[in-house]
């Protein structure tokens, strides 16, 4: 596992910021949140970073983007009650995919990174980006 680049740590270096509540049930048994509950809040973020960059009701019927892959990285502990910070911003962008790139605070400490990999599909196969999907990527990168 490679781990996250300086810039990854710094919440500045992302253009989109949500709070977000942790809730009991997100807790093991050391009383920590687990790794589930992570993996949810970064989704949550990502889908509202998604929802911003391409209004769903703009996407053609035969383009689906889809998640290729996701890395977390843990970095320190998590706790309930307290709220998380989760940035994201968009780090890489390819042919037919990008990449979010996303960090998780809490107590002015950066508790986790995430990268996922979008890949873009039309008609069931991976086609360019279009360059309208594109400019509006550009609008969210990250500063790193």
């Amino acid at each position: 596992m490679t781990r996250p680049e300086p810039w990854q740590l710094i919440a500045d270096n992302y253009p989109v910021s949500v709070v977000m509540q942790t809730r009991f049930q997100d807790i093991d048994p050391n009383r920590h949140l687990n790794n589930v509950a992570f993996a949810a809040l970064f989704e949550s973020a990502r889908v509202r970073l998604n929802r911003e960059l391409r209004p769903w009701a703009d996407r053609p019927r035969n383009e689906r983007s889809m998640v290729a892959a996701i890395t977390i990285n843990y970095l320190r502990e998590g706790h309930y009650p307290d709220d998380v910070t989760v940035c994201s911003g968009v780090s890489k962008i390819g042919t037919s995919s990008y990449v979010i790139a996303q960090a998780m605070f809490q107590n002015g400490q950066c508790i986790a990174t995430c990268d996922s990999v979008i890949v873009c599909r039309t008609d069931g196969e991976g086609k360019p980006l279009r360059q309208a999907v594109v400019d509006e990527l550009e609008k969210m990168r990250t500063s790193g």
